[in-house]
C-alpha cells in the first residue's frame, strides 16, 4: 500500500463470532479491513504490525493520502488522467477494482494528476489524492449485488471538469454504460481515449439473460473498440477472441499482468486461519476458492469433485455473492465452509493458509485470484479458459490445467495434490517463483510510458488525417465544383444557340 511511512499500515475491526459450520447459510460477513503491506514479509513484522490499532487514522489515509512521489525523468512531463470505471472501485470487489486501484495509485506515486469518476454508495473524496467524482448509478435488476452499480456517466460537473483540466487522456473501463459517456466526452472535447476491457459479457449474457442478445453485444463491443484509441484487454487469450469476432486487432493491447507479493505471501499461513476455514480441523486438506459467489463461476462443479476426493479434503469458499444461499443448500451436508468477505491481513491469511486452490470459472477474463493464491504459494488447480491459460503457463509445474468440462480430470489432478504433500510444496514453491517478477509499479509504469503514449500517437495521427482527408475531400469538392460549373454554362450556350442549325448547313461552315 503506497501510504506515508508515518501512518500505521494496518486496520482492525471486530469480525463475526462463532466457527463457520458445514454448508451454512448465513450470511454474516467479516468487516475486518486491513491494508497491511509488510516492507520486510517475515513472521515478526507480521506480529509488530498485528498490534496496530488506530483504525480511524488509516482509513483516512486509505483515501486521503499522497504518496510521495517518485522523481519524474527529465525528458517526461506530469500527466492528467481521467478515469471513468464503473463498477465503483471503492466498494465493488472484483478484479477489476484491484486492477484500477493500483493504477490510481501508481499514477498517483509518479506525481501524475488523476480525476476519477465513479457511481459508488459512498465514496470518497480523494484516493489517494486522486479527485473522485461520483455520478449517479443504478443497480442491475437480474443480478443481486448492492455494490454493482452502473451509470450514464452524462453529468454537467464531470464536463466542467474536463473542460478545466483538460486532461491527455481518458481511460474508461468497459463494457457496460459509462463507456458511451467517456467515449461522448472523449469526441467532444478531442481527448484521446482508452478503452479497457474487463468483463467477457457475451460469455454471461446466456446465464443471466437471453441468449439473443449475444449477437447485438458483439456490435457494441466492436464500436467501442473502434471509437477507442487503444484498448487493453487482460490477456492474450481475450485479445484473439476479440480479433476472432473482427475487433481491429491494431488497436488492441494487453494489460499487463501484477500482483503484490508482499500482501499475498506464504509468510501468512496461520493454523487459527486454518481453523477456521476447516470447521476446527487445521489438519485437513483445504480446497478454497477466492472470489464473488456469482452463477457465472461455476462453483457448483466443485460439488462433483469433492465427493470424489479423500475424506480429509474441504472446501472453504472465501467471498460472498448473489449465489451464495443457493451454494449453501447444493453443498449441504459436505465439509464445505463460508467465510464471507475478508479483507486486508485476514485475506492475506486465508490464501496462505489454504492448501490448494480451486479455479473452475470458465470466464475469466484474467483470474486475479490466481496470481495472488500463486503469490501465496497455493498450487492451483484451474480450468484452461480465459486468461487462466496466461497465468498457469507451465502447467504440470507452476500449477495444474484441465479442458472445460472434464471434470474426471480436475478430480483427478486435485487428488494427486491432496495426497503428496511435497507434491503441493514444490509446485507452490514454483508458482511464487514465478510470479514474484510481477510487480505493480512496472504495469503502471507501462500503461503510463508505453500504452498511453501509444493512444496519443494514434489520436494525434487520426487528427492529421482527418484534416488531410478534409482537405483533399474540399478540394476535390471545389474542382468538382468548378468542373460542373463549367459544363454547365457549354450546355446552356449551346442550347441558347439559336443559329446552331443554320451553322450546320451554311456554305461557311
Amino acid at each position: 500500500m503506497l501510504l506515508p511511512s508515518t501512518i500505521t499500515q494496518h486496520q482492525s475491526a471486530a469480525s463475526t463470532s462463532g466457527t463457520c459450520k458445514p454448508g451454512s447459510a448465513s450470511l454474516g460477513v467479516n468487516l475486518r479491513v486491513s491494508t497491511f503491506r509488510p516492507p520486510n514479509v517475515t513472521r515478526t513484522s507480521i506480529v509488530q504490525k498485528r498490534r496496530a490499532a488506530n483504525v480511524t487514522a488509516v482509513q483516512a489515509a486509505e483515501f486521503l493520502a499522497v504518496p510521495e512521489p517518485e522523481k519524474l525523468n527529465a525528458n517526461e512531463e506530469k500527466r492528467k488522467i481521467a478515469i471513468f470505471v464503473e463498477p465503483s472501485p471503492f466498494s465493488h470487489v472484483s478484479g477489476m477494482k484491484i486492477r484500477f486501484s493500483n493504477l490510481i495509485k501508481g499514477l498517483r506515486q509518479i506525481g501524475d494528476d488523476v480525476m476519477v469518476v465513479t457511481p459508488c454508495i459512498n465514496p470518497p473524496k480523494t484516493f489517494h489524492g486522486a479527485k473522485v467524482v461520483n455520478v449517479l448509478g443504478f443497480s442491475l435488476p437480474f443480478y443481486r449485488s448492492p455494490t454493482l452499480l452502473l451509470s450514464l456517466g452524462l453529468s454537467v460537473r464531470v464536463l466542467y471538469f474536463l473542460i478545466t483540466q483538460r486532461p491527455d487522456v481518458i481511460h474508461v473501463s468497459s463494457p457496460g454504460l459509462l463507456v458511451f459517456a467517456a467515449t461522448l466526452y472523449a469526441k467532444l472535447l478531442a481527448i484521446p481515449l482508452v478503452v479497457s476491457y474487463h468483463t467477457h459479457i457475451p460469455e454471461y449474457i446466456p446465464k443471466y439473460t437471453w441468449k439473443g442478445l449475444v449477437g447485438p453485444m458483439w456490435r457494441v463491443i466492436r464500436f467501442n473498440i473502434l471509437m477507442a484509441d487503444l484498448t487493453l484487454v487482460p490477456s492474450k487469450t481475450m485479445k484473439t477472441e476479440l480479433s476472432r469476432n473482427k475487433c481491429r486487432p491494431q488497436r488492441i493491447d494487453v494489460w499487463q499482468q501484477a500482483v503484490d507479493t508482499d500482501v499475498f505471501n506464504p509468510a501468512f499461513r496461520s493454523r487459527e486461519m486454518r481453523a477456521r476455514m476447516s470447521g476446527g480441523k487445521p489438519d485437513s486438506v483445504i480446497l478454497t476458492y477466492v472470489g464473488r459467489l456469482g452463477a457465472e463461476k461455476n462453483l457448483e462443479a466443485l460439488k462433483g469433485m469433492l465427493e470424489r476426493l479423500p475424506s480429509n479434503a474441504c472446501l472453504c469458499f472465501v467471498g460472498d455473492g448473489p449465489s451464495r444461499p443457493d451454494l449453501a443448500k447444493l453443498f449441504e451436508g459436505l465439509p464445505v465452509y463460508f467465510t464471507g468477505m475478508l479483507r486486508g491481513e485476514e485475506l492475506s491469511s486465508a490464501y496462505a493458509s489454504a492448501d490448494i486452490f480451486m479455479m473452475p470459472s470458465e470466464t475469466e477474463t484474467l483470474g486475479f485470484v490466481a496470481l495472488e493464491a500463486m503469490a501465496s504459494g497455493l498450487p492451483v488447480v484451474a480450468v484452461a479458459a480465459g486468461g487462466l491459460v496466461d497465468i498457469i503457463t507451465k502447467p504440470g509445474v507452476i500449477g495444474h490445467l484441465y479442458a472445460p468440462n472434464d471434470y474426471a480430470a480436475a478430480t483427478e489432478l486435485t487428488r494427486k495434490l491432496v495426497h503428496d504433500e511435497s507434491l503441493r510444496q514444490t509446485m507452490g514453491r514454483a508458482a511464487r517463483a514465478h510470479v514474484e517478477k510481477l510487480g505493480w509499479m512496472a504495469a503502471v509504469r507501462r500503461i503510463r510510458d508505453h500504452q498511453y503514449q501509444r493512444a496519443i500517437h494514434t489520436f494525434r495521427a487520426h487528427k492529421r488525417f482527418r484534416w488531410m482527408a478534409i482537405r483533399v475531400f474540399c478540394m476535390r469538392m471545389w474542382q468538382g465544383t468548378v468542373a460542373a460549373v463549367y459544363f454547365a454554362i457549354n450546355w446552356l450556350v449551346y442550347k441558347l444557340d439559336y443559329a446552331r442549325s443554320y451553322r450546320a448547313t451554311s456554305q461557311y461552315c
